[in-house]
């Protein structure tokens, strides 16, 4: 079991930047596939990013791809999502997710709460 617990969502101009962070408790944090997902009003939600166990390998939606960066530091038990030139369809509930196997195969195992991004003109 794990609990994810996201913050670091606001109001943003768009072309600005925002930090994500997803702060784990319980089993052991390198164990875990994390990720980051989105759903903007009256969408589906939709995967935005993904970083192995080990942080070595990360994979993008293409929507993202050169202006989000994930990141894991298992010593803080924390995965990030940096969001630089923020666009107004960025705007979204973000969440984090974690997985043993994969958080891109099939539903995720944990979610988080969710953490509010909006951007403005």
């Amino acid at each position: 079991q794990v609990q994810l617990v996201e913050s670091g969502g606001g109001f943003v101009q768009a072309g600005g930047s925002l930090r994500l962070s997803c702060a784990a408790s319980g089993r052991t944090f390198s164990s875990y596939v994390m990720g980051w997902f989105r759903q903007a009003p009256g969408k589906e939600r939709e995967f935005v990013a993904t970083i192995s166990k080990r942080g070595s390998t990360t994979y993008y939606a293409d929507s993202v791809k050169g202006r989000f960066t994930i990141s894991k530091d298992n010593a803080k038990n924390t995965v990030y999502l940096q969001m630089n030139s923020l666009k107004l369809e960025d705007t979204a509930v973000y969440y984090c997710a974690a997985d043993d196997v994969s958080v891109v195969a099939g539903m995720p195992d944990y979610w988080g709460q969710g953490t509010q991004v909006t951007v403005s003109s």
